[in-house]
């Protein structure tokens, strides 16, 4: 709606500046009318067939039909330029054959004398009409009697209108609608712009600091080892200060590492430590020694400082290994997530029990959300997007899966705790299939549709012994659907008692079937052959959450016990890059619900559900640690990315859906 009042007032402002007052007037007086506050095809239809042909204005009905073959311009609507190509042979032709019924001859030789040679470079066998004003009876001529009949005009009308209908209300948006999109778009942009700015002018800032503090260590360093080699009891003490002030204000060694981040070396052995060691043992001598070619190298540079006489009663040995990480490790000692900065959130509240899953639909228009008293709400977060896909769907269980048909918006495949899978038509607004798992695997614990071929994989498991959430499951069962029949294929080979699998993905051609299982292994499949093609234990605890990498050269596992693991597909078995999230994804929180990641649409940053208000966005193999969510009121359940735009979902326990757009 506010595209369309945009839209509107651009309108107004030219034919204001224009001076077209009298269209001015008629434009306000067809907006008073105007109820449906879109695409009308019945007027298009009436200004056809109820206007230009019947009142033979030939020439605005051939400017009406090229203003719509200009609509579809762009090389990549040849197919439709090229139906409405024989639309509008179609219309022509009917103009021509109204003008004969209605007795006006000369309508039609006019027509010919206007647009024949125009007609005639086309082709499409005009030739033959041209004779058509001079025939006594043309009705009759087997040539052109279709043409005459009343069952070929009423299919052309239902052919324009359908046409009409599917381009403007789905394919094509007016260029005018685009404008405030396209408004909205520049000016997200220039705020990108400014935050990069000042982020730049802060990064130079701190390069500067760190160049001379880098500098102040090189230049004390020769000095304080010739005092400390004098043996005087005041310039012992000066150094260890000095040293380990460096060491404190930012880390002395060159930043050579750009995918490791340091953590100060004084959370380990802080300056009051040191001073009282000293104190105690009465040093003598205190060495430094810098390796720089070892770093070089890529390998750990180590500190050490000798402290007592000359028998050395300690040692403390500083690596770098303790609080770096290289590209692909771990790091240590995480420090606290800065907030994400938002563009705007808007929060759902149509909910009434902890949110289990939600999905942004592949165009990211509309959003499917669930919960666990099995109710699934379909709804949109922008204004501007119409509201008529939106439902409210009862499943009567626990809704344990959610899953948008890949080539499409129309389809929401929905998995229950008591072994239910429906086919939700967006459109129709029903179910259009209720299919149900065998009796021995009732709970339904993840859906993904192939991208290519129209089929789905279910993840079903047995019920278990035990109290934690994947203690609840048993043995697993993969069954691929056909998605025209609504008929079991084939199920895949797991093995004898396989455990439950809890997370599956494809690659982007569906070839490739990537499966999670709760004994912490990984399982690949090749979906033409129906077979396993291999695997490897990814975790010592049960699996959450499986996603391919941006570029499926690695595949991301998330595991109960909170360390998300990125896996090289060339190198099996070879971490790429890891974090533990384990403060977010915390057992205690494993054993009420399975967490799950998300990529967003570039595959840079990665968001993980959390036993906390806030969701962590780690920044995959970037040089900063990542962002926290602004908070909910409770633990948050689920998470997802928009398929193409910053904007993130998020699913509280406390009832609650929020949509937020980050800068």
């Amino acid at each position: 709606m506010e595209k369309m009042q945009y839209a509107e007032e651009l309108v107004r402002e030219f034919l204001v500046f224009r001076g077209f007052t009298n269209t001015l007037q008629a434009f306000e007086g067809e907006l008073c009318t105007d109820i449906g506050k879109g695409f009308q095809v019945d007027k298009i239809l009436d200004l056809i067939f109820s206007v230009y042909i019947p009142k033979f204005q030939a020439e605005k009905l051939v400017c009406l039909l090229s203003f719509f073959k200009q609509c579809f311009s762009s090389s990549s609507e040849t197919v439709l330029i090229a139906t409405l190509s024989k639309l509008e042979v179609s219309i022509l032709r009917y103009y021509i054959v109204h003008a004969i019924q209605s007795g006006r001859t000369e309508r039609v030789i006019e027509f010919f004398g206007m647009n024949g040679n125009d007609l005639l470079q086309r082709g499409q066998d005009w030739t033959p009409w041209f004779a058509v004003p001079y025939l006594k009876n043309p009705s009759l001529d087997p040539q052109f009697r279709i043409y005459f009949s009343r069952e070929w005009l009423e299919a052309l009308r239902l052919s324009v209108r359908n046409f009409l209908s599917e381009i403007f209300n789905g394919t094509r948006i007016p260029a005018l609608l685009k404008i405030c999109s396209e408004k909205n778009t520049v000016n997200r942009l220039k705020k990108d712009i400014k935050q990069l700015n000042l982020k730049l002018s802060q990064l130079q800032a701190l390069l500067e600091e760190k160049e001379a503090q880098l500098f102040q260590s090189r230049s004390y360093a020769p000095s304080t080892i010739e005092e400390s080699m004098g043996g005087t009891n005041s310039s012992t003490y000066s150094v260890p200060g000095t040293l380990l002030s460096g060491l404190h204000q930012g880390s002395i060694l060159p930043s050579r590492f750009p995918h490791e981040t340091c953590a100060a070396t004084n959370q380990h052995l802080g300056e009051r430590e040191l001073a009282q060691e000293l104190d105690d043992t009465g040093a003598a001598k205190i060495l430094s020694e810098m390796s720089p070619s070892n770093s070089d190298r890529g390998s750990s540079s180590l500190v050490h400082l000798h402290l007592g006489d000359a028998g050395a009663s300690n040692m403390l040995e500083m690596s770098q290994e303790d609080f770096c990480t290289e590209n692909g490790r771990e790091m240590e000692g995480e420090e606290e997530f800065p907030e994400v900065k938002v563009d705007f959130q808007e929060t759902f509240l149509g909910h009434t029990s902890p949110i289990s899953r939600c999905r942004f639909s592949v165009s990211g228009d509309n959003i499917a959300s669930a919960s666990v008293d099995g109710t699934v709400r379909i709804w949109t977060y922008d204004s501007s997007t119409p509201t008529s896909r939106n439902a409210t769907i009862y499943c009567g269980a626990e809704i344990m899966s959610l899953e948008w048909e890949c080539k499409s918006d129309r389809l929401l495949l929905i998995g229950t705790a008591d072994g239910g899978i429906k086919a939700w038509n967006v459109d129709a607004k029903r179910v259009v299939c209720d299919l149900n798992t065998t009796e021995a695997f009732p709970s339904v614990l993840d859906l993904k549709c192939s991208p290519v071929e129209p089929i789905f994989v279910s993840a079903a498991a047995s019920r278990g012994q035990g109290r934690n959430y994947f203690d609840k499951f048993g043995f697993a069962s993969l069954t691929v659907w056909n998605m025209k029949t609504w008929k079991a294929v084939t199920v895949l080979p797991l093995g004898e008692d396989p455990p439950a699998i809890t997370s599956l993905c494809f690659n982007h051609n569906g070839k490739i079937l990537a499966a999670a299982a709760t004994d912490g292994m990984i399982h690949m499949f090749d979906m033409s052959a129906g077979l396993q093609i291999t695997g490897w234990p990814a975790h010592d605890s049960a699996i959450s959450s499986l996603l391919f990498g941006p570029d499926e050269t690695s595949i991301y596992s998330l595991g109960s016990e909170g360390k998300i693991l990125e896996w090289s597909l060339h190198n099996q078995g070879q971490i790429l890059w890891s974090r533990n999230c384990s403060r977010f994804c915390n057992i205690e929180s494993s054993r009420h619900y399975r967490h799950e990641m998300s990529l967003d649409a570039n595959g840079r940053r990665l968001l993980v559900t959390s036993g906390s208000v806030r969701a962590p966005i780690y920044q995959v193999r970037g040089h900063t640690s990542g962002w926290r969510t602004l908070p909910h009121t409770a633990a948050i359940t689920t998470v997802d990315w928009h398929p193409t735009l910053p904007i993130l979902v998020t699913g509280s326990a406390d009832h609650s859906v929020r949509v937020t757009s980050i800068l």
